[in-house]
């Protein structure tokens, strides 16, 4: 059992026990206020634990055959993934013709911001009582105070990514005043994010190792793979506040430090740095996971998302559904060069065919004509247990090195330091071309292509990984096919896939109905 879930999974059976044990005391268990649950050092401790499951992580869970997790909103919104469920989840249809509407979707809009907030509100009762919960050393408190500012920014980079504007709560609600909060502008959004993530980065004392050489706690490396992000966003739109040699700073230390290494290609195509991505919990490249096992919390219907609805008949699985949940639109796909391109191989990111173990077809092989996602395929879970335990890594190094180029570029231009880092994602992906001749290649670029190839190479690497629609957002600018090639073009005025063409007002989720009915202060906000 992991580490973390083991944590968690012990407190649920203490609060259980303690709840029966002591239910005739004069004030119950769900009565008591959360500075008086902060009473021991266990009580902090469990405050922190319970963040790893709920808000933002809680977004990745597959609970779904039909839908893809929430997490997976942004990708639908860009119009470049599909769902074979469509037909029945209205989300899909609506994020696709750029029509998502606050009240036909209110339930899905929903899913992102209660559990934001939910994650928000925890955070906020830890950071509040940590401090003077007694039975923490000064270090202790400073690690979990740490853990709870990393878990609230986290909420809060997410919400105002989707929504823009959003409340900004930075305290307990302990009395019915100010319960109405209204939407802050986006740039002081940002700026609490930055200060809770300062201070969990420079004074938190985590560990500096990968998540998984930390037990799965968050780490140093966590807190600076989402600053980075954080800083680099913060450069974008709408915020524009030029934070990208902040950015660089700190994905370059992250880079350099020992600590941290990219996933290195093995001996055969089944050793792929991409296979070990698929396969592996333990890698010092992972800077930010989100858990699963087998008994705690499982990664519910992921692997399924790997095969078309009629696989299900084939009698080859486990499960009983099958469903492309999240399947990229062909256009998407020319952003790969299909004969230097390791990740669009067999069986690497994708796969186009599959063969039969079972039955009187066994042997057979079925040719899809088409690339479905290899991304989330375990073999376990497909043909014995039904049960997904691969862990889903949110952030890991390949990113800082992009982010790094990225940003170094729109500061410096296409130094050799930005080529270098560009270069050695771009190098271990490619089956033709040695790093040399790619460092070369990208050289002579001017610095507008060379910051389009950076977002390019997001995109080919972190294709399964959600970034794509927040890539979108921040730089105004659309992938597409233009005569067959790649491209990035303005993003107002651009057409999607489905013949819609965006405006303004389609860059941001609207607000759920039910919040704005809830709280007057957002009508009219958006």
């Amino acid at each position: 059992m992991k580490k973390i879930l083991k944590y968690i999974f012990l407190f649920i059976l203490v609060v259980n026990f303690t709840s029966c044990e002591d239910f005739l005391d004069e004030k119950p268990k769900s009565a008591i206020g959360a500075e008086q649950f902060f009473a021991t050092k266990a009580d902090a401790i469990s405050s922190v634990n319970n963040l790893y499951r709920n808000g933002f992580p809680s977004l990745y869970n597959a609970g779904s055959a039909y839908m893809g997790p929430t997490i997976m909103y942004g990708g639908y919104m860009s119009g470049l993934f599909d769902n074979q469920y469509k037909g029945q989840e209205r989300f899909v249809q609506d994020a696709q013709n750029l029509g998502v509407d606050p009240v036909a979707d209110n339930g899905y809009l929903l899913s992102v911001w209660q559990n934001c907030y939910i994650g928000i509100s925890r955070a906020n009762a830890a950071v509040k009582y940590i401090p003077t919960t007694p039975g923490l050393t000064d270090a202790e408190s400073k690690k979990y105070l740490a853990e709870a500012k990393f878990f609230r920014a986290l909420n809060y980079f997410e919400l105002v990514k989707l929504f823009g504007k959003v409340p900004l709560v930075k305290d307990v609600y302990e009395s019915l005043t100010d319960l109405y909060v209204p939407a802050s502008p986006e740039g002081d959004v940002y700026n609490f994010i930055v200060e809770d993530l300062t201070f969990a980065y420079n004074e938190g004392g985590l560990a500096d190792a990968a998540m998984p050489a930390n037990g799965f706690r968050i780490s140093k490396g966590s807190v600076g793979a989402l600053l980075a992000d954080v800083y680099l966003n913060m450069s974008g739109y709408p915020v524009q506040a030029n934070k990208y040699a902040e950015a660089a700073t700190v994905a370059k230390a992250l880079i350099t430090n020992p600590a941290y290494g990219l996933i290195q290609n093995g001996a055969t195509p089944e050793e792929s740095a991409y296979n070990k991505l698929r396969t592996s919990d333990n890698q010092s490249e992972y800077l930010y996971v989100i858990e699963y096992d087998n008994t705690i919390a499982n990664g519910g219907w992921r692997p399924i998302y790997n095969f078309p609805n009629e696989a299900a008949t084939w009698g080859e699985f486990a499960y009983n559904i099958t469903n492309l949940s999240y399947r990229p639109m062909p256009e998407l796909l020319t952003v790969y060069d299909k004969t230097n391109d390791l990740r669009i191989q067999e069986k690497q990111y994708f796969h186009t065919k599959y063969t039969f173990t079972k039955g009187a077809k066994a042997g057979q092989t079925i040719d899809f004509g088409a690339y479905y996602p290899y991304f989330w395929f375990e073999s376990a879970a497909l043909y014995t247990t039904s049960i997904s335990t691969k862990d889903q890594v949110h952030y890991r190094l390949a990113e800082m090195y992009l982010i790094a180029a990225e940003a170094i570029a729109q500061t410096a231009g296409v130094t050799a330091e930005a080529v270098d880092y560009l270069a050695t994602i771009k190098a271990r992906a490619s089956m033709n071309k040695t790093k040399a001749v790619i460092v070369t290649e990208l050289s002579a670029l001017s610095k507008d292509a060379f910051i389009k190839e950076v977002w390019a190479e997001k995109i080919r690497e972190l294709i399964f990984e959600n970034k794509i629609w927040n890539d979108i957002t921040r730089t105004r600018m659309y992938p597409t096919t233009v005569n067959g090639q790649f491209t990035f073009v303005p993003l107002i005025g651009a057409t999607n896939p489905w013949g819609k063409t965006f405006t303004e007002k389609d860059l941001v989720l609207p607000y759920p109905n039910d919040e704005v009915q809830r709280n007057p202060q957002l009508k009219g906000t958006m």
